[in-house]
């Protein structure tokens, strides 16, 4: 993604072998993905299989550094029942809680992964199942878990969203529904942390709508979908400044950035994509740049310092990437801010922003 990195005289031909790009070619489809945010694992990130029969796989791949290889770990690989929606492990960069990994599929589920022995190696033990979790009491099945996100400022709350309408939030440590919202109309497609106990979803009905769990029979409507009935299928809410989250329209090549001080009217519409927009993610070091990708192959980063002042014609981003295929996920992590993770295809790849 070739930023333009200064290559003077000081250690510029080390600088130049390495790579702005890594790429791991997965033995299927990639649909989740997702980093590590662990400070000892930086170069590590899960992907997980989408195909369409029962049994799914997951990987956790790392790469190496020194040689530039992303290698999977098959002592670290999983089968899963059905695709997962997403994939997340456990926000905790300090490193003081087990080392955990949560998917959605038809449950949520916790996996536990292997801590390494005294010299280092893992080879003795698999990933473990840890919880399975299903939100519907009435039944040992529940409507398919569309999203979820796990809440950084604690750890023991994950927030599910799914089709039958609802969002539950578990408590994961006493594995028991902590609340559970009927919180759309229609299906919901995505949920995204705010704070320890504020959250937002975006479903079919169209609108993106925002949770306090200490006033839980009340949400507040932040953005409708201008044309009526249109889905909003993912959320991105900014991670150092609350105020900004980012939506994406079923089927729009258009990303809106909503400021929630001011619902309904959208402080900028990024409209560069050429086609559908699959994914987005604020930088997590950063208040004002985001990515968005897409299935025009594109990864764009975009610098909104500008918003408050739009140039003619709308916003034009700072950084572009084109893949070898459409988009699907993308990732930006947290413990390496210089590091966004692209899937399209079979293929995972790191680019260094």
């Amino acid at each position: 993604m070739g930023t333009s990195r200064d290559q003077t005289q000081d250690g510029s031909e080390e600088q130049q072998k390495r790579s702005e790009i890594y790429t791991y070619e997965a033995p299927w489809h990639i649909y989740a993905m997702n980093w590590s945010v662990r400070r000892d694992k930086k170069y590590r990130l899960a992907i997980s299989s989408l195909l369409e029969q029962y049994s799914n796989r997951v990987e956790i791949v790392q790469l190496d550094d020194s040689t530039g290889e992303i290698r999977s770990d098959p002592n670290l690989s999983f089968d899963h029942p059905y695709p997962p929606t997403k994939a997340i492990f456990i926000p905790d960069k300090e490193c003081t809680k087990p080392d955990l990994l949560a998917t959605s599929s038809d449950f949520l589920r916790i996996w536990s992964l292997p801590e390494p022995d005294e010299s280092g190696s893992v080879h003795k033990n698999r990933v473990e199942v840890k919880s399975v979790l299903n939100g519907n009491k009435n039944s040992e099945f529940c409507g398919p878990i569309t999203s979820f996100d796990w809440n950084e400022a604690e750890p023991k709350r994950i927030g599910t969203s799914s089709i039958d309408t609802t969002c539950t939030i578990w408590d994961i440590e006493k594995e028991i529904v902590d609340t559970q919202l009927i919180a759309h109309d229609k299906e919901v497609y995505d949920i995204a942390w705010g704070g320890v106990g504020v959250f937002a979803s975006v479903s079919a009905d169209g609108s993106v709508r925002v949770f306090d769990l200490r006033d839980k029979e009340h949400s507040t409507i932040i953005y409708e979908s201008s044309e009526p009935d249109t889905p909003l299928v993912r959320l991105g809410w900014n991670k150092q400044d609350p105020r900004y989250m980012a939506t994406i329209i079923m089927d729009s090549a258009k990303v809106v950035v909503l400021d929630i001080r001011f619902p309904t009217l959208p402080v900028v519409e990024l409209k560069r994509h050429q086609s559908s927009v699959n994914a987005v993610a604020w930088a997590p070091h950063s208040s004002c740049h985001i990515c968005t990708a897409g299935d025009d192959s594109q990864a764009l980063i975009w610098d909104l310092s500008s918003m408050s002042e739009p140039a003619e014609g709308g916003l034009d981003p700072i950084l572009a990437y084109t893949a070898g295929a459409e988009i699907e996920q993308l990732q930006w992590s947290s413990s390496q801010p210089d590091w966004v993770a692209i899937a399209f295809s079979t293929k995972l790849q790191i680019l260094r922003v």
